[in-house]
Formats: C-alpha cells, structure tokens, sequence
C-alpha cells in the first residue's frame, strides 16, 4: 500500500544554547542550525513529507539584541543564494511566509529569487516562517473573508495555509510560541530534547515513524477491529 504524505512543521530552538552550552557566540549556532535545515530538507522526501514548514524567525524575535538580528538575516539571505539552485535541481519548492516590509531588501530580494527560481518544483514545499506570526496571518485571513463574505472554516483555512499532521519542537520546550496555531488544530505534536543545530535525518525519520504510529480519530469513534479466527 502507498504511504501517504504528510505536512511536518518544525519550531527549530536551541541554536543559542547550542552554541553557549560550547562556549561560542550565538551566531556560531545558528550557522549550525542551518546545516541542520539543509540535512533536513534533504531527507525530508524519503520520509514521505511533501510540505515542510519551518519556523526560522518569529514576530518576537525583533526583540533580540540588533547585532543578532542582523547576522540572523545576512545568514538567511545567504543560505537562499547558496541553496536555490540545490532546491531546484532536488525538485524543492521554496516560499516564505510572514510579515516581508520589515526586513532587509537585500533579504526581500534574495527571497523573490528563491521562490521564482523554485515555483514550478514538485518534490517537496519547503515553507520557511521569517518575521512571522500566527495571530497576525489568522487577523489577515479574517479580514480578507469579511471581504469576500465568506467565513467558512474552508476560506480561513485557504487564507493561512495547510493544516500540519505532526508538529516538532527541538530543545525540549513545549510549547507552540505563534506558530501555526490555527493549522496544528488536529496536528501530534512531538517534543524532544535534542538541540536544533543537533538534529539529523535520522531523528526526523523516527519523528515521522512515531507519528505514523498514532491512531488519529479526529474526535469519532475508533472502528472495532474484528477478531482474528
């Protein structure tokens, strides 16, 4: 039988701790989180994920020290000019969802690069969440379905995106800090200890394994299962 696809979306914390728990400054262990983001993306397919959504810079990140933000975003713009053509050749599609007027332009041009040099790729979606917030996108879909007059569950859902299956936070925090609040409605959510910059194909393969080891009833009522004779 053919395995279904599933959406994965991955809060990646613990690049600073990483990073202090060796004596190095943070940056150090965000450049090593995002060779955790190019190990991921790369095993992603295998394990039958075709939408992984990744939480790279919250709304409230701004409030961090300037000298980080900034290297956070020369970082950023640098992994989408160096991992564009990977992505297209590998069959990834790459978008950023967010808030685009509050960064860099170098950043907003480097992001309008990725997503027209990927936009025809069907391998995988890879969704990147920069400067976002998950009560501001529901705010934004809102208002765009009392424009339309449509305030299904349907128009809200199309307004913010895809419903996510199973939910991963490294670092061993447990909670959903903004973060796709409306589309992890039904999503298994798994939290783990490992650090991000730590976290390998082989960790997101047993992630997915244990999902798939979930029974999802979606509120009804398990069918029974007819005794073996």
């Amino acid at each position: 039988m053919t395995q279904s696809t599933c959406h994965v979306a991955i809060i990646m914390d613990g690049n600073g701790r990483w990073a202090a728990d060796r004596g190095l400054p943070r940056i150090a262990g965000h450049r090593k989180g995002a060779d955790a983001v190019r190990r991921t993306v790369e095993a992603a397919p295998g394990c039958g994920i075709d939408v992984l959504t990744l939480y790279a810079f919250s709304s409230d990140n701004w409030r961090r020290p300037p000298e980080e933000v900034n290297a956070i975003m020369r970082l950023f713009r640098i992994y989408l000019e160096q991992e564009v053509e990977r992505c297209a050749a590998n069959g990834v599609r790459l978008s950023v969802i967010g808030r685009r007027d509050r960064l860099p332009a170098s950043v907003v041009a480097a992001i309008a690069s990725a997503e027209g040099a990927t936009r025809d790729c069907g391998v995988l979606h890879l969704r990147l969440a920069v400067d976002y917030s998950s009560r501001d996108e529901m705010v934004r879909a809102a208002r765009a379905c009392g424009v339309s007059g449509d305030w299904s569950r349907e128009a809200l859902s199309a307004g913010v995106g895809p419903d996510v299956d199973l939910l991963i936070r490294t670092s061993g925090e447990r909670r959903l800090s903004d973060f796709l609040l409306w589309e992890c409605a039904y999503a298994e959510m798994l939290f783990i200890e490992r650090r991000w910059p730590e976290f390998g194909a082989r960790d997101l393969e047993d992630a997915v394994a244990w999902f798939r080891s979930r029974e999802r009833r979606f509120g009804a009522i398990p069918e029974p299962r007819l005794a073996a004779r």
